[in-house]
């Protein structure tokens, strides 16, 4: 679980709450609700292929997961493996295969040990950072899109109130509930753009920066072992991927 997500939600929402608790009621509106969610589900709906917006579930869930991401670690694997194939040759590679649990990392190392051309190695993992990107973009889309449409669907909602309201000015007691629906409906779109679908849209872009670097790490790895560098070049090589505050101290250390 990512913590940051879970904790920036809950105190988001539990601010909002504690302000308005004393008048609860005065803040629950189904139609509003339905005009707010619906509209703007409809909407991203409509923009996007259906077979995207179904994997809304699973693209919710990846930004709450906490997926592990250490650059430090991964380039004193590189590190290591340039070591070996120095010293024993880059076909001594295979045998550490079994050490490799990340398939995009996998797939670099046994183009390497294959003999590979360099252009075909470097073409083929980029292609595939490329696409991992596209399908990021693509599923961060559904949320970006939410964000977007459900405060035009809050103004909907309270044109269509003031519209009712306006309609029935010879009756007082209908007055309150169409005001309600044109006020609610606002505050439920600027609610549901800011505390949820925009700053998950943000995290996912966050997750996907994170990824293509760990990716840029691995496409520099190996093509700096194909080549033949030494242990020392491809560190200095993959250390620029780090903060600068950490790659001093490890240049400290």
């Amino acid at each position: 679980m990512d913590i940051s997500s879970l904790l920036g939600f809950l105190l988001a929402g539990g601010l909002i709450f504690f302000a308005i608790k004393d008048g609860l009621n005065n803040f629950v509106d189904a139609p509003s609700l339905m005009i707010v969610v619906g509209g703007g589900m409809a909407a991203t709906m409509m923009s996007l292929p259906m077979k995207v917006f179904a994997k809304i579930g699973a693209v919710l869930g990846s930004a709450f997961k906490d997926k592990k991401a250490d650059p430090k670690a991964l380039i004193e694997s590189m590190v290591k493996f340039s070591e070996i194939a120095r010293r024993d040759g880059i076909l001594a590679l295979e045998g550490a295969m079994e050490e490799i649990d990340d398939e995009f990392l996998g797939k670099g190392i046994q183009m390497a040990v294959d003999g590979s051309d360099p252009d075909v190695i470097y073409d083929t993992l980029n292609a595939e950072m490329e696409q991992m990107q596209s399908r990021h973009e693509i599923h961060r889309a559904i949320f970006d899109l939410m964000g977007k449409y459900a405060p035009a669907y809050g103004m909907i909602g309270t044109l269509v109130g003031l519209i009712l309201m306006l309609a029935e000015l010879d009756d007082p007691s209908k007055i309150a509930p169409n005001m309600a629906v044109a006020l609610i409906t606002t505050f439920y779109g600027a609610l549901l753009a800011n505390v949820f679908c925009l700053p998950l849209a943000d995290k996912l872009n966050k997750k996907d920066k994170v990824e293509s670097t760990k990716m840029e790490i691995i496409i520099n790895g190996v093509m700096a072992i194909q080549s033949g560098d030494s242990p020392r070049v491809v560190e200095q090589k993959l250390k620029i991927f780090l903060p600068p505050k950490l790659r001093a101290s490890e240049d400290e250390g």
